[in-house]
């Protein structure tokens, strides 16, 4: 399973973007795909996750109510929305994927260590 994350760039605080993940190779039916990031001298933070049906679903609790992840299975791709993004979600946002059945339970501020798929990371920037 290859991934690759797009749609970072710069953004003023209360802007929006849109990254999305494009997976390869592998279909992520049977995936639940987490997005996470890491801001410079930060350890990973569990941002978002999404089970491989789409019916559970958890967000990191400082981006809960801005936040929005979904799929497309169908396109095997991952979205997440940013909106009122802040100076503090700045960072290198990855997709990762990890198999897991369809009755996965998400868990908000995912630490990410059993997910074994990652992208190679897109920059959010957010700043006047």
């Amino acid at each position: 399973l290859q991934l690759v994350e797009s749609g970072g760039g710069l953004v003023q605080p209360g802007g929006s973007l849109r990254l999305s993940c494009v997976a390869s190779e592998v279909s992520l039916n049977y995936y639940a795909i987490g997005w996470f990031r890491q801001a410079p001298g930060k350890g990973r933070e569990g941002v978002a996750c999404i089970n491989s049906v789409g019916k559970s679903i958890a967000y990191g609790d400082s981006v809960k109510d801005r936040f929005t992840i979904s799929r497309d299975n169908a396109a095997n791709m991952a979205y997440l929305q940013m909106n009122g993004l802040k100076p503090e979600d700045t960072g290198v946002y990855y997709c990762g994927a990890k198999i897991a059945l369809s009755g996965y339970r998400c868990i908000g501020n995912d630490d990410g260590n059993d997910f074994d798929s990652w992208g190679q990371g897109t920059q959010v920037t957010v700043s006047s």
